[in-house]
């Protein structure tokens, strides 16, 4: 165990605690939300490169990749059928994700998270017993209420739970779930794409009930954050001994003080929703859509969906494929890991500019390389593509330090108490949405778009980066109630909000 970690609020007060193993193992497992995520979406882009797969329920597109020889490169996949597969997951995360909202702020960020758990275990076995089109589509949808459920509570629950000093990294580690999950469901693919008798998809599908099931038994032992316990109950004897715990010491009453303080705040909110649209919490709003549509723009999820696909597009056999996402998957995890470490000591934004820069010139530098020597027929040389591939893999570096893990962090810290739920799931909706769109749209664009593609999202990758230069400000080492002053500090922010404190105030009874 760490020693006194002190976290400096803005009128003077410090928190005390410890990093304590109790807080660990609870972070731990809530991040297992970012697991079935990422299992998820590494499955869907592997299965969809797998012959028997598309055969049984994409015919169209297995004989277009087998038997049609003047069909371009770019085009062999292009079919809406097949990118619904992946993409309705997304259309039912959305909607599932404001019903989340709902049981998270009634019931607690542990019973979203269980919900979620559930729901994605009854959409592998449904995924991994299909017979037809309509049972996978079906499996895919409960995997998306899943997805919604758990991508609302899991972040918010990190943030809670967190002692503010490493916020950051605690909130990362729900990422590194994500790139964890990926990398899992490309071993997975790897290996059932070589199962005789064409049978090995359904294991990959079955196989995301192993990330759901430690979700599903590991929710029903989790802690409820203080700050849930505050905001639903009023029992501040309770809430106390649980941040006693949380923190491992005794002197928490100043951190207490704050949480009670914006439970009271909360309470006077009735309708969410409808508050969050105000003045006051416009900075908030505009980030929590600003930044889930920046993460899907990078292009990362044309990626991680896709890869496989892209790889056998550069003229790439199946194996090699499925084992260049592999690879791309483990660097993910690797700089995922970096980001960890240092997210609290060098910044929020340091690092999504630096990561900008890196993802801005890789896509270049791809896009330049595939429209040179690939055509509408053939392929490219070994040479280039292990270059591609290379590049891909410093772009995906980029991603795993930056927009990655801090499009989760960021949205999950800004919001006060009495929006909190409201505004997560306004991220994680904005987010699913933009993912959906992505994926149902990318086959289609790469036939049109072919190599520019990548210009495409660099383009907005230029955008995103600037817009965090300008109207970000930095969110390290505050407390998460204390968030509302990196407004009213900002150049540009302090102009909507005004430069002094909105808080209301409120005659906060002894705990």
């Amino acid at each position: 165990m760490a020693g006194i970690l002190p976290a400096v609020a803005n009128d003077g007060e410090q928190y005390h605690g410890k990093l304590t193993c109790f807080v660990i193992l609870a972070c731990m497992m809530a991040a297992m939300g970012g697991l079935i995520f990422g299992y998820d979406i590494g499955i869907s882009g592997g299965v969809t490169s797998i012959e028997p797969f598309l055969k049984k329920f994409f015919h169209e597109v297995y004989i277009k990749m087998r038997e049609d020889k003047e069909i371009s490169n770019y085009c062999k996949f292009d079919s809406h059928l097949l990118t619904s597969f992946t993409s309705s997951l997304y259309v039912a995360g959305l909607f599932s994700s404001f019903f989340a909202s709902s049981v998270t702020r009634a019931f607690g960020r542990k019973a979203s998270i269980l919900l979620g758990g559930a729901n994605f275990l009854a959409g592998a076995a449904l995924g991994g017993a299909a017979s037809n089109i309509y049972m996978l589509i079906l499996g895919r949808v409960l995997l998306g209420v899943g997805v919604g459920l758990a991508n609302q509570a899991a972040p918010l629950y990190l943030s809670e739970m967190a002692p503010t000093k490493y916020r950051g990294g605690f909130n990362n580690s729900f990422q590194l779930s994500v790139n964890i999950g990926v990398l899992i469901a490309n071993l997975v693919n790897y290996g059932t794409q070589k199962v005789k008798g064409g049978w090995g998809w359904r294991v990959s599908l079955a196989m995301a009930a192993v990330p759901a099931s430690m979700l599903t038994l590991g929710a029903l032992f989790l802690p409820d954050t203080p700050n849930s316990l505050i905001q639903r109950t009023n029992d501040h004897e309770k809430a106390k001994r649980m941040l006693q715990r949380v923190r491992g010491t005794d002197d928490v009453q100043a951190e207490l003080d704050d949480l009670i303080l914006a439970s009271e705040i909360a309470k006077t909110i009735k309708h969410p929703f409808k508050n969050i649209i105000q003045r006051k919490y416009r900075p908030q709003l505009v980030m929590s859509i600003a930044i889930p549509f920046f993460q899907q723009v990078t292009g990362i999820n044309v990626i991680a969906f896709y890869a496989p696909v892209l790889f056998r597009t550069i003229g790439l056999g199946e194996s090699a494929a499925l084992l260049s996402a592999v690879v791309t998957g483990s660097v993910a995890i690797a700089t995922t890991t970096l980001s960890m470490l240092i997210v609290d000591k060098v910044g929020r934004r340091g690092l999504l500019i630096f990561g900008g820069i890196q993802m801005f010139v890789t896509q270049m530098i791809v896009g330049g390389l595939i429209g040179a020597n690939l055509g509408d027929h053939g392929g490219v040389s070994k040479a280039i593509a292990f270059v591609i591939l290379v590049m891909i893999g410093i772009y995906i570096a980029g991603f795993g330090l930056s927009w990655g893990p801090l499009g989760w962090l960021i949205p999950s810290e800004i919001f006060p108490m009495e929006i909190r739920s409201a505004g997560q799931s306004i991220t994680v909706a904005v987010g699913l949405f933009f993912t959906f769109l992505i994926g149902q749209t990318f086959l289609s664009m790469l036939c049109h778009f072919k190599y520019g593609i990548f210009f495409f999202f660099g383009v907005w990758v230029a955008i995103m980066t600037t817009f965090v230069y300008f109207l970000l400000p930095e969110t390290k080492n505050l407390p998460i109630e204390k968030m509302d002053r990196v407004w009213r500090e900002h150049w540009f922010w302090k102009r909507i909000v005004g430069t002094e404190n909105n808080e209301v105030t409120i005659k906060v009874e002894e705990a």
